[in-house]
């Protein structure tokens, strides 16, 4: 089925020399030219669940002691892993084993745990149970003066003279402790928050002084303001007054904060029930959320080691968010290295794979994609802006391998200009699609819904030679993949021998179409359901008005790319007269006043294709100034999108350079992980669901950063709600190509 129809980790900003406002969303004042690529922080997930009992897996408390041993205490108990292990160790003999509720790390590295029959202390590596303070523990904290326990029973002191019960007057659902470091401690309840002294305790629970009285976590900020997360959000407290709170409007993602800690680069984090929200101390904030991060997204917890990588309790297992220096150059090559391991196919697709276990990348098969032709395509464009950049031999070889597999697309089908959309080998069992047959009510329903609907029964055809089965019904959207990677490996790569194969390939296809009328018709002699450019239906067909201003400016680009590459008079001819007598120009001019029904995202990538080409090609100045305005007036609607591609290719096009920033902070803060994860921004409070401007899609109002999106594919709408499908590792060719052309355009340095 054709795809049409069915800011944050870094301050990058600096690193970038640029001025840019607070918040997400704000444009640049003003922006340097050239990026000096420099090293960045790059995060990154480990997962490291507990068992394979749910009770083991719900982690309610995480520390990391000085050897870099994460405890853990869990609904089954207490378990340690060591920083050279990925499995845990149960820590309570099997009579001890229960419910576990507090991991604490003291000063002298011993490790104090809090659990259902009493507060144990490991040291040594010996596990002592200390008598005094009465089970159940809930929370534990190290303080000058000593250790604290606390539990429905009371509160604890422990020093050199033993423990000491401390008769504070506070309530006994005891969530989360720390020191005051003045001799005190602050203690989180669900009936408010209160500060314990020797002489005095001070109970906040009224609404002018935190924003609901059902404290989970407490922590204090680089400045010494406590912060108090619980039901509403959190409330920034200093001498027992409210300096502040943080809602949904200042990008909490869910009205429950489950706790709070201080990272040791002074950044705050916030565990939610839909993920961890860190603020950074000039106010930027960033969301990790979904199993790309996280093994589930309700966090209990969170602890850092000495490297300062975070180590977060949830309900499902402990997630570590770990960070490595990394500058663009470093992963590229990460990238490309996974590109040629698992995302090459024969005979040199560029495309997703298979994984057989979702989630898993160690087990994975090729697979096959209605759009390997297009997306081979944007892999050809890679290589080529590759080569022409560092005149690698490499890149011009696979530039070759991918054209090579274009051309068989064509040569494939055994037609005078029909290709196909993809191929597989012969003796594969398994393909997307596969043939099918339709009964008169089937017929009947379809058509009903969609006049245009086509019938496709045979999509896979075997090959002549036997080798290949191939897929027909080829749409509008794999030509204009094609065409940007036959443009840019004639221009940029191919020698003359090269070239005179491109050009003819080029001329061979577009002959076919106008042949048949500005169609591309598939062996069964009809145009497939989607490769329509011809006047007739564009300009006098109702069903195909949504269509007219798209379609009219992709043939006229295809006709354009072959006037110039040929130098043969009947494609100018030809490309005149669908200007003079069909009004192609008129209906491309039409695009920005598109009605809002006919409009799909997948349209921004097909223009971003043909612009260059229309504009680069075009002799005539009054039609390149024609195109040159459209392109830019086009580029001013795109802006909000932050797109590396559309903003790189608008650069190519009209040889300025704009929207670095945004460029850039998209190829920092791609995440390394392809696996296609979910996604589902439903589930956040601080994003509103939108209608705009793809009224056919569930969207959100803000525009998710990189690091929590699917992974890209450009032609699928960045702003969408719910997208991924864990089975998948996608190609990484939407990072390689635009960082290539940002280096080509020397924008990347």
């Amino acid at each position: 089925m054709h795809p049409k129809r069915s800011l944050y980790t870094l301050p990058l900003y600096l690193l970038l020399g640029l001025f840019w406002s607070c918040g997400s969303g704000n444009r640049v004042v003003e922006e340097a030219a050239v990026y000096q690529d420099s090293a960045f922080w790059q995060e990154y997930h480990e997962a490291y669940p507990i068992g394979t009992r749910p009770d083991e897996n719900e982690v309610r408390s995480v520390a990391v002691d000085r050897e870099s041993t994460v405890w853990v205490a869990t609904a089954a108990g207490i378990f340690r892993k060591p920083a050279d292990q990925n499995t845990w160790t149960p820590v309570m003999t099997e009579a001890d084993k229960g419910p576990a509720f507090a991991v604490e790390v003291a000063t002298d590295s011993a490790v104090w745990l809090g659990t259902w029959n009493g507060v144990y202390r490991f040291k040594e590596r010996k596990l002592e149970r200390m008598n005094g303070p009465v089970a159940p523990i809930s929370a534990l904290c190290v303080a000058s003066e000593g250790i604290y326990a606390l539990g429905p029973h009371g509160v604890w002191l422990h020093t050199a003279a033993g423990w000491q019960p401390k008769k504070y007057p506070i309530a006994r659902s005891i969530r989360d402790v720390v020191s005051d470091r003045q001799g005190g401690i602050w203690v989180a309840t669900d009936v408010g928050l209160y500060h314990s002294q020797a002489d005095s305790t001070v109970h906040l629970y009224k609404t002018d002084r935190l924003i609901s009285a059902y404290i989970k976590g407490i922590a204090f900020d680089s400045a010494q303001n406590l912060w108090a997360g619980g039901l509403g959000g959190v409330t920034v407290v200093n001498q027992h007054q409210k300096v502040k709170t943080l809602r949904q409007e200042e990008g909490i993602p869910s009205n429950f904060v489950t706790c709070v800690e201080q990272a040791p680069d002074r950044s705050m984090w916030v565990g939610t029930e839909v993920g961890v929200v860190r603020y950074q101390p000039d106010g930027r904030h960033s969301l990790r959320f979904s199993r790309r991060w996280l093994l589930d997204d309700h966090v209990n917890d969170l602890a850092f080691d000495a490297a300062g990588n975070a180590w977060i309790a949830t309900a499902k297992g402990v997630s570590a968010i770990k960070k490595r220096k990394m500058n663009l150059a470093q992963k590229n090559n990460y990238f490309y290295d996974v590109l040629m391991k698992r995302h090459i196919r024969e005979p040199w697709i560029a495309g997703q794979c298979k994984l057989l276990t979702p989630g898993d990348t160690t087990t994975w098969a090729p697979d096959d994609d209605d759009n390997d032709g297009e997306y081979t395509g944007n892999y050809l464009a890679m290589e080529c802006f590759r080569y022409a950049t560092i005149q690698s031999p490499d890149a011009k070889a696979k530039a070759a391998k991918a054209f090579g597999f274009l051309k068989l697309l064509q040569e494939v089908t055994d037609t005078d200009g029909f290709f196909a959309r993809t191929l597989v080998p012969v003796n594969w069992t398994s393909v997307h699609d596969g043939n099918r047959t339709f009964t008169a009510r089937e017929r009947a329903d379809e058509l009903v819904k969609e006049p245009r609907f086509k019938p496709v029964e045979t999509r896979w055809r075997k090959s002549k030679d036997g080798k290949w089965l191939w897929k027909g019904d080829t749409s509008s959207d794999e030509l204009c993949g094609h065409m940007i990677g036959y443009y840019l490996y004639y221009e940029l790569v191919a020698d003359e021998a090269e070239k005179t194969v491109v050009r003819q390939h080029i001329a061979r296809i577009v002959d076919y179409l106008i042949k048949h009328n500005y169609n591309l018709v598939d062996v069964d002699g009809k145009p497939t359901r989607w490769a329509v450019w011809s006047p007739e239906q564009l300009n006098h067909d109702p069903e195909w008005t949504p269509d007219r201003s798209q379609n009219s400016m992709e043939m006229l680009s295809f006709l354009k790319l072959a006037h110039h590459v040929t130098g043969q008079a009947k494609y100018e001819k030809e490309y005149r007269r669908l200007i003079d007598q069909e009004h192609y120009l008129d209906n491309m001019a039409q695009i920005a006043q598109q009605n809002p029904a006919w409009f799909i995202y997948f349209d921004v990538m097909l223009q971003a294709y043909v612009y260059p080409i229309l504009i680069r090609c075009e002799k005539d100045p009054k039609l390149r100034a024609f195109y040159e305005k459209h392109m830019d007036a086009w580029m001013e609607r795109r802006r909000g999108d932050h797109n590396p591609l559309v903003n790189f290719f608008y650069c190519f096009s009209r040889n300025k350079k704009t929207e670095l920033a945004a460029s850039v902070d998209f190829l920092v803060d791609t995440p390394l992980d392809l696996v296609n994860w979910p996604f589902d921004h439903t589930k956040r409070e601080d994003v509103r669901i939108s209608r705009h401007p793809v009224l056919d899609e569930l969207q959100i109002n803000e525009l998710p950063p990189a690091s929590i999106r699917t992974v890209v594919r450009w032609d699928k709408n960045p702003w969408s709600a719910i997208n991924g499908d864990p089975g998948i590792e996608r190609e990484p060719v939407f990072w390689l190509l635009p960082y290539w052309m940002g280096r080509y355009l020397k924008m990347i340095e």
